[in-house]
């Protein structure tokens, strides 16, 4: 069997939840395979300039500097990169991959530029919007990670329906880090008295509800947490305003921020489209009940797991946080439903789906067999 190729242009980039995906999916696969003898060999290819490692077993990461490091190496992967995996699968996990590849398999997480433009530069739009219809017409198979994305990638003419596969992302590597629950305390916060969101000033995001709601008098007693790049002056610039029970956490790393889900009242995702939706998944793992909005993917991968609040009613949203602030018993029922809903999503059951459409069988002890031949393997 041919090799499997990864690209590893995400390692010599800032991490995001994209790349988060790529290197825990990776990884699952690596020790899929690793119970397989005969599995084909995955070999991870990275621009000269990588600036993470990547913990694998059987995988191996080969540096290739042929056009590395020129303009945030993107000639490197619409030029060598396909060049590099010629004799093999190319593998790309991070939205775009080469357009001159014979058997490349892409992941496109969202249709977020054709849903929400204001969330995103001109550039960044005009490239997006360029680029993924290219892909969806070029390579062998289109990947994504809720039914609602592969609705989107159709409704925008990215590829059609019968050529795009699901895969659910995991959300069990937060169990890996022990939370740093002094930091909690050292930024002056009291268990249970928080809610935790992302720190975006994108649109779709949707920040602006929460802020407003944290105004409310009725949330007083309570601080919203916000994590992340965002700083109170790029909210204030916006024209939103930020009321004094706001505390910026900044970045953080992944210790910090399991200690903050750990200990707060809950985690607040108000976005009015994802593609996804990891965080609030995160969070319900780690026994933090969720409050999501109804839009996008968020209904699909929360289920009934997660409160709801409209993305344009603060009222909604502080009535759901005090239902959990002022009763233990309902919050308790809360954090059991997550954990148990978000147990059910894992990197090692997406690695098996990927390997099923590699061609490979899997048996529900995770063992590998080659007998199968799906579509992505024709």
């Amino acid at each position: 069997m041919k090799p499997i190729y990864f690209n590893g242009k995400f390692l010599t980039a800032a991490p995001t939840g994209v790349h988060r995906v790529a290197e825990e999916l990776i990884q699952a696969t690596d020790r899929l395979l690793a119970t397989h003898p005969d599995a084909p060999e995955t070999i991870i290819l990275t621009p000269a300039t990588e600036a993470k490692t990547a913990t694998l077993t059987r995988t191996r990461v080969v540096h290739t500097p042929f056009l590395s490091g020129i303009a945030k190496n993107i000639p490197w992967e619409h030029f060598a990169l396909p060049w590099y995996a010629r004799k093999g699968r190319l593998i790309s996990l991070c939205n775009l991959g080469p357009v001159f590849h014979t058997d490349a398999i892409t992941m496109i997480h969202d249709a977020q530029v054709y849903l929400t433009p204001d969330s995103y530069s001109r550039g960044f739009r005009l490239w997006y919007r360029f680029l993924l219809p290219l892909i969806g017409k070029t390579s062998r198979r289109i990947l994504t990670v809720s039914e609602f994305s592969r609705q989107q990638l159709v409704r925008f003419g990215v590829a059609t329906a019968d050529r795009i596969d699901v895969i659910h992302n995991g959300c069990d590597h937060v169990l890996a880090h022990e939370p740093d629950r002094a930091f909690v305390t050292a930024s002056g916060l009291k268990k249970g008295g928080y809610v935790l969101a992302l720190a975006n000033t994108q649109t779709h995001k949707n920040i602006a509800v929460l802020l407003k709601a944290f105004s409310d008098p009725r949330l007083a007693d309570m601080t919203l947490v916000l994590f992340g790049a965002a700083r109170r002056e790029d909210f204030e610039r916006l024209g939103m305003t930020v009321p004094a029970n706001v505390h910026f956490a900044g970045r953080i790393n992944d210790a910090q921020l399991t200690g903050l889900i750990a200990e707060a009242c809950a985690f607040a995702c108000p976005s009015t489209t994802e593609g996804f939706g990891l965080p609030p998944l995160e969070a319900m793992i780690l026994g933090c009940p969720a409050i999501v909005a109804p839009c996008g993917a968020l209904p699909e991968v929360c289920g009934d797991a997660a409160l709801m609040a409209a993305p344009d009613d603060p009222g909604g949203w502080v009535g759901q946080i005090r239902a959990l602030a002022d009763d233990a018993g309902f919050s308790a029922q809360m954090r059991a439903r997550g954990r148990a809903h978000a147990a059910t999503f894992t990197w090692d059951r997406a690695a098996r789906k990927l390997a099923l459409l590699l061609g490979l069988r899997v048996d529900a002890n995770g063992e590998a067999d080659r007998s199968h031949q799906s579509v992505a393997a024709e």
